[in-house]
């Protein structure tokens, strides 16, 4: 049996582990090559629900009724719609947000946050005097989590606030049963902006066809394999995925650490690719990672199987942090993971490095890995 020493050391490493964040670096415009003098302002549009979220992280199971459990890590962040919008700003990508944001506490922090530290455009953001910020507790545990959630409407409706979203190449929406496509997203695409789509989940478990139906409005859809098998009523993500194709022109279906698949019938392409293999310590907000690094392969024009791996690397990537929104990886993650697979000798290494031979033209020139990381993904911490 270990000692008490040997437990608080090995508590300390795990405190360490779980309370890293990612790491700091310049920021890379991959559109620097698309812009033009009447280009879009913004790159990504996107309209939702800021949640102030509290990750606990490393839980051996979770509380049953009349229990305390240990966790041995925190954090507080951004979560809802931010998750997409700092992975999209992290990746190069000028995004705008149209949210409601509470004057309480809460609502400072995501605010200041998203603004000045993710610059993130808020310009279409509201601040409500006596509204409680949504709020979330998400438990990881096992490679998965659980959420308990405690929010009000807002009194000002996100449609109104959407209205003010500026122009964009790119609009991202979550998809209702017995919904429609929001107005504002409906008027981004006929500006010309790519409308990208995923969907939550159904509690009923009725998996209604309308949300297939508003396809018909988007030009990509990415949801997971349950979802997309759930929805077109197929036993298989392969099945999903061509059942899906008939809606809508790029369908993408995830299966975590199992890979991807997509089809892309502007291209003419389908790719299906495996994951990427990384310990997870809070898989909170990885979906989102992926949508946002998909969309910054798509803006950008690359390849779909080179989109694929990317958004994979970017999800696997962001597990190794705790939070949502600020596990987010930046361009000075994937350049230090590049410079490590890169020159690895192992067997593993190698594929890897043949897979994501793209990242040397991508990743910037005279970059190394760096041990400066961002802040803690914690509120009202004080140096």
């Amino acid at each position: 049996m270990a000692t008490r020493e040997e437990q608080e050391a090995r508590r300390e490493t795990a405190y360490g582990r779980l309370e890293s964040a990612p790491l700091v670096g310049e920021r890379h415009d991959v559109l620097a090559a698309e812009r033009e003098p009447d280009s879009p302002a913004v790159d990504l549009a996107l309209s939702g629900t800021v949640f102030f979220d509290i990750v606990l992280t490393g839980l051996a199971a979770p509380p049953a009724s009349g229990t305390e459990v240990a966790a041995d890590g925190m954090g507080s962040c951004p979560g809802g719609v931010a998750n997409l919008a700092v992975a999209a700003s992290r990746l190069g990508l000028r995004t705008a947000v149209a949210a409601a944001f509470g004057e309480d506490v809460y609502g400072d922090f995501s605010w200041d946050i998203l603004q000045e530290q993710e610059k993130v455009d808020l310009t279409a953001s509201r601040r409500i005097p006596d509204w409680h910020s949504p709020f979330t507790v998400s438990l990881a545990f096992g490679g998965d989590r659980s959420l308990v959630t405690h929010e009000h409407p807002s009194p000002i409706p996100l449609a109104d606030m959407a209205r003010a979203l500026p122009p964009a190449r790119g609009a991202f929406v979550s998809l209702e049963a017995g919904s429609s496509v929001p107005e504002w997203a409906l008027r981004q695409a006929a500006h010309g902006a790519k409308l990208f789509a995923d969907v939550g989940w159904d509690d009923s478990q009725s998996w209604c066809s309308s949300v297939l139906r508003q396809l018909e409005h988007c030009h990509a859809f990415v949801p997971n394999a349950i979802e997309a098998m759930s929805y077109t009523r197929t036993g298989s993500p392969a099945s999903a995925l061509a059942a899906l194709a008939e809606h809508v022109p790029v369908a993408v279906v995830t299966d975590g650490p199992r890979g991807a698949y997509a089809v892309d019938q502007t291209t003419g392409e389908s790719a299906e690719v495996e994951g990427v293999v990384i310990e997870a310590i809070d898989t909170t907000g990885a979906g989102d990672v992926f949508g946002s690094a998909f969309i910054v392969g798509t803006l950008a024009g690359w390849p779909l199987e080179q989109r694929l791996r990317f958004a994979n690397l970017s999800a696997a990537l962001s597990v190794q942090h705790t939070g949502g929104s600020l596990s987010a990886p930046g361009w000075a993650d994937i350049a230090a993971w590049w410079v490590r697979v890169s020159a690895g000798h192992s067997e593993a290494d190698r594929k890897l490095a043949r897979d994501y031979g793209f990242l040397a033209d991508l990743v910037p020139r005279g970059w190394l890995p760096t041990d400066q990381r961002r802040a803690s993904a914690t509120i009202g911490r004080r140096p």
